[in-house]
């Protein structure tokens, strides 16, 4: 600007009015043009008249922002303009990198919820996108029924063999496919000298086709010869490697041998048939097991699954209505008392809503989604209440630096834009913390939730998810700073009178005590899982689990030789005893009727747990009997004997059950003992009326005591060597019945060891932000300290001071937690059985322990400032 000697100035004032009142991009040139104007008017030798002039072209500027009309300051294009947006971006970095440990925190607080929120998200689209790999998912059903028995209501996927061929003959309309199934076991395939135990099922031809297996080697149409076999892609290269195995020979359980006729895609971990790693040929077990096609009332056993696909645009309730009374058109007068209704269960809905009570669909894993879906939507929640906190501490250190923007000319929108750019930048940044730490944490989550999750990078989906999410997060975590710090006046901020208020920190407080409250929910949440786990592994199991082993009997080889094993091992000391039994100890494979009793109401529809075992069973797996005695080869007559638990007892009525006589299917048996109870099935559930009687063909399990004198591993050595002698064509595998009976609590150890990740990652993010707002508040009240250690406060005053506001804050976020949390966890407890209550010492415990992490957060900066020089502190300013 061109100055003028000699002829005085401008008057001043007016520019510093100008400055605080003009916008800061038109003030270079308005400044210009008045100094302009007074250097003409000066040269013509009137200073006076120069002054004048610069004064009236300076209202003409001014005039503007004093009307109605809207200056043009606030156009929203210069707002948002590429220089603009470039100043907000520097001013942001700036402050990040001026406020280190601020940044850290907000940083760091909000990688970790949205990773949090991240991992749950894949885990929930995992879930939801379950047996969506089928084609035709949407029209795939499996046939289901309900029948009535023990006076309540059962919903079960077993059904009878002619079920198939009934549905194919007379509603063949409604079904582009019908196909029948075994159940998933275990079988030993065969091919040279390799052999491995392995997963598969027989099943009906058109599988392949409703399933749309994508076929690697040969077609679908590979199950039409009955002496054939399809194999999954890692079970035909653990056989063959890479070379074709198309036509080659296999053998299935050492007695059947079939050819290799294709080889399809493993199913994905998120279906119904991962495990499902081969297929064979329906009429192959047809073939193999003539009895099937000349039971005497194929209708009554419930042993096989069914499967369907709807023509298109076929309706699922009308197709159920129509077969809804198949079983009872087929059965006799005595089955017809069970009630049993067919219906068909979509896949889509096969595993989240799994579970049924009283003929009713009541959920199933559904509730874990909405569960977690609830956690990562908090725990997000508590890092944006983190930047919120932080903020707003700082309000009014950064209050002086919006007076003098708003006094150069910013306008409110502004200054919301520049806080918002903050946030998006945090976020940013955020954002890329968070998938570092999620490709850190993966192999560790698929482990520990059972999944096989990755990343998405090549789904457009994800990354439109992850801008979506970041943008929301953003708008959350920076709403509340921006509009709070832009409606700071600059006259009050200016002058030094501004004060953020007594009630300016209310939000601040709220927002600690909604984090504290979301915490404390979530360890009394983790709690009380595991302590329903533990009272449920703790429940006697009516036997010993020490030292039990169980073998599967795939062939007949060891039955064939079973007292030449049993013998053998007995002598060289690996074991005290063992005994051939139908199902595994942890497990009941079997249920039946046909139970009549004296006193029993005709009407009363039963079904009865029950085994098949060989003698000796009871002194294997450890039989705690009440009353009677054991099976004993001693007594011929224990081939009509029953050994039955307290709950058939109780449920019989039954005063003096042993030698009661009993008919079953109108053949005479007598009790000759009564055990405890033993749990099989849910250990949640309360126990079945169950009972066992003496085999007279080969059991399916083997089960074998260790000798507890000798170890186990070289017990287990002398038992392998005795096996493959006596079955050299099958692979020795065993399982611990300890080790079985931990995997019923799977499913709740894994939602219990994410919930406890989950919680603690919320109370890490917790302290995070009141680390970060108790730095704040101790250096906001440095003078204050100063003064009163001046005056005689000890440390332990001015932590007391400083602590006692966060004590009182984590207090009152318990009492709004615990009536909470103990509703929701009592209605969850409600649905198991068998459970344990709520202690009122988890409360206690959480309570101490929420108040001792924040004591020892707050304490180190209120410590810091209370140890500090109050010399120091009084020159702060």
């Amino acid at each position: 600007m061109e100055k003028v000697p000699n002829h005085g100035s401008p008057p001043r004032w007016v520019d510093r009015l100008l400055t605080i009142i003009i916008a800061p991009h038109f003030l270079e040139d308005i400044l210009g043009d008045l100094h302009e104007v007074y250097a003409q008017q000066a040269r013509q030798g009137s200073a006076r008249m120069a002054r004048l002039r610069y004064l009236l072209a300076a209202v003409r500027y001014i005039r503007p922002y004093f009307i109605k009309r809207k200056p043009r300051t606030y156009s929203p294009t210069y707002i948002f303009s590429p220089a603009m947006l470039r100043n907000y971006l520097k001013i942001s970095l700036r402050t990040l990198a001026k406020n280190k440990a601020y940044s850290f925190i907000n940083i760091t607080g909000l990688a970790m919820g949205m990773a949090v929120a991240m991992l749950i998200g894949l885990w929930i689209y995992d879930e939801l996108s379950f047996d969506r790999y089928f084609e035709n998912h949407n029209r795939i059903a499996q046939v289901w029924q309900h029948q009535t028995f023990n006076g309540q209501v059962g919903t079960q996927t077993s059904l009878p063999f002619p079920i198939g061929d009934e549905i194919r003959r007379n509603y063949g309309a409604d079904f582009k496919y019908v196909v029948m199934a075994s159940w998933n076991n275990w079988h030993i395939l065969a091919n040279g000298d390799k052999k491995f135990n392995k997963s598969g099922a027989y099943i009906e031809a058109d599988a392949p086709e409703m399933f749309s297996l994508r076929m690697l080697r040969g077609t679908r149409s590979g199950l039409k010869d009955p002496y054939s076999i399809m194999l999954s892609e890692s079970i035909a290269k653990a056989f063959f490697g890479d070379a074709d195995p198309i036509d080659k020979t296999m053998k299935i359980d050492n007695n059947l041998n079939v050819k290799v006729t294709g080889v399809y895609e493993d199913f994905p971990n998120n279906t119904s048939f991962r495990e499902m790693l081969f297929m064979m040929p329906w009429q192959l077990m047809v073939i193999s097991n003539p009895w099937l096609k000349t039971m005497e009332d194929p209708w009554r056993p419930n042993a096989y699954q069914t499967f369907v696909q709807l023509i298109d645009h076929a309706d699922i309730d009308l197709a159920t209505a129509r077969i809804k009374d198949i079983k009872k058109r087929n059965i006799n007068k005595e089955q017809l008392k069970y009630k049993p209704d067919v219906f068909l269960n979509p896949m889509s809905e096969w595993h989240l809503y799994s579970e049924f009570k009283e003929g009713h669909r009541v959920g199933g894993r559904i509730e874990f989604v909405w569960l977690f879906g609830t956690i990562g939507v908090f725990v997000l929640l508590l890092a944006c209440i983190n930047f919120m906190n932080l903020s707003t501490a700082r309000s009014e250190k950064r209050a002086r630096e919006v007076g003098i923007r708003k006094a150069v000319g910013s306008v409110r929108n502004q200054l919301i834009t520049q806080f918002f750019s903050e946030s998006f930048l945090v976020v940013g940044f955020a954002f890329v913390l968070a998938i570092l730490l999620v490709l850190l944490c993966l192999p560790v989550f698929n482990e520990v939730a059972d999944k096989k999750i990755v990343m998405p990078w090549d789904r457009p989906e994800f990354w439109l998810a992850g801008a979506g999410f970041s943008v929301i997060t953003a708008v959350i975590a920076g709403s509340y700073p921006a509009l709070y710090l832009s409606s700071f006046q600059p006259v009050k901020v200016l002058k030094g009178t501004f004060r953020a208020g007594r009630f300016a920190a209310i939000p601040r407080k709220v927002l600690v005590v909604v984090q504290f409250s979301v915490s404390i929910v979530l360890i009394i949440g983790t709690a009380v899982v595991f302590r329903q786990i533990q009272f449920a592994k703790n429940r006697p199991v009516g036997y010993s689990r020490d030292g039990l082993i169980s073998i599967f009997a795939n062939t007949g080889d060891i039955h064939k030789h079973f007292e030449a094993v049993r013998l053998d091992l007995k002598s060289n000391g690996a074991i005290v005893e063992m005994a051939e039994s139908g199902s595994p100890t942890t497990e009941t494979w079997s249920s039946t009727s046909g139970f009549e009793w004296k006193g029993k109401d005709p009407e009363q529809s039963v079904d009865f747990s029950f085994d098949e075992v060989s003698y000796d069973y009871g002194k294997t797996v450890g039989w705690q009997f009440v009353q009677g005695r054991d099976f004993s080869r001693d007594f011929a007559t224990d081939s009509v004997a029953l050994i039955v638990n307290e709950t058939a007892v109780k449920f019989m009525g039954l005063q003096a059950p042993i030698d009661a006589p009993l008919t079953w299917f109108k053949k005479p048996y007598k009790i000759v003992g009564v055990i405890r109870d033993i749990v099989v099935n849910s250990p949640y559930a309360p126990a079945r009326p169950q009972f066992f009687c003496i085999s007279a063909g080969q059991g399916n399990v083997i089960n074998i005591r260790l000798n507890p004198a000798a170890g186990s591993s070289a017990s287990i050595e002398k038992i392998k060597t005795v096996f493959e002698k006596y079955n050299p064509g099958s692979p020795f595998e065993y399982e611990f019945i300890d080790e079985r009976y931990a995997r019923k609590f799977f499913d709740e150890v894994r939602i219990g060891k994410l919930t406890t990740f989950f919680s603690l990652l919320a109370v890490l993010i917790s302290c995070l932000g009141l680390f970060g707002v108790a730095s704040f508040i101790a250096e906001q009240r440095t003078k204050e300290i100063g003064v009163r250690k001046v005056l005689g406060a000890t440390v332990m005053n001015v932590w007391s001071l400083l602590s006692r506001d966060f004590v009182m804050l984590v207090c009152i976020a318990f009492l709004i937690a615990t009536p909470g949390a103990y509703y929701f966890l009592n209605a969850w407890l409600q649905k198991y059985d068998y459970h344990t209550t709520i202690s009122w010492w988890i409360f206690a415990l959480t309570g101490l322990g929420t108040l001792l992490i924040t004591v020892l957060t707050v304490s180190f900066h209120a410590i810091k400032a209370a140890t500090m020089n109050p010399i120091r502190s009084l020159r702060s300013e």
